[in-house]
């Protein structure tokens, strides 16, 4: 599911695990890897594994954490099918 800013991919690995990532396309960029769990046969957000973002010489980490939050609501919509309403998400 594509959504303005955000986009959830998944892959799979060899070994049959499935990874879950969540990317934001424009500045400032960055992906996290989430893990999901299976419960009742529906897939459930679980925690975030790594975040990625650029190296900043000026160390300006700060302006992620409203991203990491905005990213999580994204996921969780995602697993669960629905569609991400433009206003929570933009509006944190």
């Amino acid at each position: 599911m594509n959504y303005p800013h955000f986009v959830s991919i998944e892959q799979e690995d060899a070994d049959g695990s499935t990874h879950h990532f969540v990317v934001h396309t424009r500045d400032p960029k960055m992906a996290i890897r989430f893990s999901a769990e299976c419960v009742s046969g529906k897939v459930r957000p679980g925690t975030i594994q790594q975040i990625s973002v650029p190296n900043s010489w000026a160390g300006q980490y700060s302006q992620y954490a409203k991203l990491v939050t905005r990213a999580e609501r994204f996921f969780k919509a995602t697993l669960c099918g629905e569609e991400p309403h433009p206003g929570r998400l933009a509006g944190g």
